[in-house]
């Protein structure tokens, strides 16, 4: 497509839960306008992790130009900070080409940080997060995640019992610093430079949702998501307390390939914890502001933006 002379490029994001038809939309808007696609999601950036994470196909990949998939191993970490700044960096050279940025996905940590600022949070305490495994290891994740809703609500709704690192940090935070870590996020850092119009899609009835959730898990399955986890397994050097294994799906056939869970329960619990990860994007969504809703099912979908960006 060739690219046109708009007067100001827009910056467009469209969030919204797994399972909702983000990339689907995001293909279909290519169609209308020139832009170029960032991955906002957690996953996506793993080289290795294509099945599972519901990766765009080879084919996808190459119809829209993708930044920010596929970036880097399952040994390693990425950071908000460092989406941000790529993200930021990846907005200015799309437009100095000419195109659209359209950020995608549905790590709403990534989103808040980049619309609203990286919070200026407290450095980790080494000694209280050992304090606090060695209370999860007495008492249970979930007795620890009950102490984190009562001081702290918001965060309680956000982080899952089966999320030991994210429970520990805002614990931690709040232990530390006797401000709770909802707090110290209120207290806004740099944000972007950019104006971002947004958009957010998602089923009207929350049970289809649930529906397409469990039925992505099993086609997911019969395209052998067992055999790309056993090459990870397999690899020596990976772990499941890394962010990648912990990734909803992975963290479930991991525990599957290791005996700790039978066949049945890994898929009844990846498709449990995916649908507690819609949960809490929506959680994220209902609170946020300068949000246009689109209906998953709806078919113009696509027009509707392209209509708003008045391209």
């Amino acid at each position: 497509m060739a690219s046109k002379n708009y007067p100001v490029l827009p910056v467009v994001s469209i969030m919204g839960p797994t399972a909702s038809g983000k990339t689907g939309l995001a293909l279909a808007l290519a169609q209308d306008i020139d832009c170029e696609i960032i991955s906002v999601d957690s996953a996506l950036v793993y080289k290795q992790m294509d099945i599972g994470t519901a990766k765009p196909t080879k084919a996808e990949l190459e119809a829209v130009p993708h930044h920010l998939v596929d970036i880097i191993d399952p040994s390693e970490s990425y950071s908000v900070s460092a989406f941000c700044k790529d993200a930021v960096s990846l907005i200015g050279e799309i437009h100095r080409r000419n195109r659209v940025p359209i950020l995608v996905g549905g790590t709403m940590m990534y989103f808040n940080a980049l619309i609203n600022g990286i919070s200026p949070l407290p450095k980790s305490d080494k000694k209280m997060r050992q304090a606090l495994e060695e209370e999860a290891n007495r008492i249970g994740w979930d007795a620890l995640h009950v102490q984190l809703c009562e001081v702290d609500p918001v965060s309680g709704a956000r982080i899952h019992p089966n999320d030991p690192q994210r429970l520990t940090r805002a614990l931690e935070v709040y232990r530390s610093t006797g401000k709770t870590l909802t707090e110290w996020q209120q207290e806004k850092g740099e944000t972007c430079p950019y104006d971002i119009v947004q958009f957010a899609i998602a089923p009207e009835d929350r049970a289809i949702l649930h529906e397409r959730i469990a039925q992505r898990f099993d086609i997911m399955l019969e395209q052998n998501f067992e055999n790309e986890v056993r090459k990870l397994l397999e690899r020596g050097d990976l772990h499941p307390d890394l962010p990648s294994i912990r990734s909803v799906g992975y963290r479930q056939m991991w525990q599957y390939l290791t005996g700790e869970l039978s066949y049945d329960e890994m898929r009844e619990r990846g498709i449990i914890a995916t649908r507690q990860l819609a949960k809490r994007q929506l959680t994220w969504l209902r609170g946020w502001e300068n949000l246009t809703w689109l209906d998953t099912f709806a078919n113009d979908n696509a027009t509707k933006i392209a209509s708003k960006l008045a391209l």
